[in-house]
């Protein structure tokens, strides 16, 4: 039978089957050997074809569908290991807040990095408007205006008092988005402003670190009861871009790529080279300075976490 998965949590999957009914599900152990290097060889949205066994009350993934994108991020610990947060996505949410917790434009750009090289929109929601005083706002305004200049649509809301949600509704309305953060932005608070009666579990920020304290622990799609699915996602605390080719990465930073073919050399890498169209762009304010170095330190691979 053919379905789609709408639950992870680790071992065990729930598929919704073409028949309406879910299904609990396994992997056969092959899976983890087909040189797909992930933690979760199959992740929330993938289409899959499995089989019900014989005197269980389980069933078995068999067959994964070729994806049409994902989203993937690498863990910045020893390990190094890569998860797919989920796949087959028209659209990806990375909320953020300026404070409690602060999100840094590092993290925010490698998560639009990952997402442009997959084809993936995002929507930057900028959360906890209702924490703003007058200084907050016009740091607010500045950092939106980074993003929307570059044309990427970004939206200031308050999850706790329902600030812009409507707005935020006709965004996802008919679509499959998934939705990432650091821990602690509000996900779960601003998936039960989306979805009333949902009660998704919310947490308190740690007061030692200015950090969340996960309260999503595995990956699941929900139903918007105007339309269209979301995916929720566990708590991001550090993000690693994966697989992008150094010699391709400013592909992916849009107000980059508009620049490329004029600079001097076709393999410039806009760090120090002369007749660098890039930096030249930099200088003259074309281009944020924080922008370029997020590239810089994509880049280096020195240190691809925030």
């Amino acid at each position: 039978m053919r379905g789609l998965v709408t639950k992870s949590t680790g071992s065990w999957y729930q598929v919704q089957g073409e028949d309406g009914n879910n299904y609990e599900c396994r992997i056969k152990g092959k899976f983890r050997t087909k040189g797909i290097k992930t933690t979760n060889p199959i992740a929330v949205g993938d289409w899959v074809h499995f089989d019900w066994e014989e005197d269980e009350e389980s069933a078995v993934i068999h067959t994964l569908e070729p994806r049409r994108n994902y989203i993937i991020r690498k863990s910045v610990n020893l390990s190094k290991q890569t998860q797919i947060l989920g796949a087959n996505l028209d659209q990806a949410l990375l909320v953020v807040t300026l404070a409690s917790p602060p999100t840094s434009l590092g993290f925010i750009d490698r998560f639009l990095v990952t997402a442009e090289a997959y084809g993936i929109p995002v929507i930057l929601v900028f959360n906890k408007l209702d924490l703003f005083h007058e200084d907050g706002l016009k740091i607010l305004d500045e950092y939106i205006a980074i993003y929307e200049n570059i044309g990427y649509r970004c939206l200031a809301v308050s999850a706790l008092e329902k600030t812009n949600m409507e707005t935020l509704q006709g965004l996802l309305k008919d679509k499959i988005s998934l939705v990432s953060g650091h821990s602690g932005v509000g996900k779960s608070t601003f998936i039960n402003a989306l979805i009333p009666g949902s009660e998704l579990r919310t947490g308190d920020i740690s007061s030692w670190s200015d950090r969340g304290k996960h309260t999503t622990t595995f990956a699941e799609m929900i139903d918007l009861p105007f339309g269209g699915k979301l995916i929720d996602t566990p708590g991001i605390r550090e993000l690693g871009v994966v697989d992008i080719e150094k010699n391709e990465l400013s592909h992916f930073f849009p107000e980059m790529r508009a620049l490329l073919n004029t600079c001097r050399f076709n393999n410039c890498r806009h760090i120090n080279e002369p007749g660098c169209r890039v930096l030249a762009a930099v200088e003259e304010g074309l281009i944020e300075p924080s922008r370029y170095e997020s590239y810089l330190s994509i880049y280096a691979n020195e240190d691809n976490r925030g």
